[in-house]
């Protein structure tokens, strides 16, 4: 079986507001969250009691993921500004 290989380069990442989507995102996995916990009994009788602790799971990656972003983008400006650094010298 032949190796694949790409017959094009890969596009640069995009670049934008993560942190912001991040977090709007957060919130809208914890307002969902709270939208079905007035229902939960529902929910459980009909055997989609999943649905609730989905919407908590993504609240929490999500929170962990403004964590990480928030990281990111803080070493990324670290980095740009020590890069200008000795040019300014």
């Amino acid at each position: 079986m032949a190796k694949w290989t790409p017959k094009h380069e890969a596009p640069e990442p995009l670049e934008g507001p993560i942190v912001p989507t991040i977090i709007g995102g957060t919130i809208l996995w914890f307002v969902l969250f709270l939208v079905q916990l007035p229902f939960y009994g529902w929910f459980d009788d009909r055997g989609h009691a999943w649905w609730v602790w989905t919407c908590l799971a993504g609240t929490g990656l999500g929170l962990y993921g403004v964590y990480f972003v928030k990281r990111r983008d803080t070493a990324i400006k670290r980095a740009a500004a020590a890069a200008e650094a000795p040019a300014a010298e």
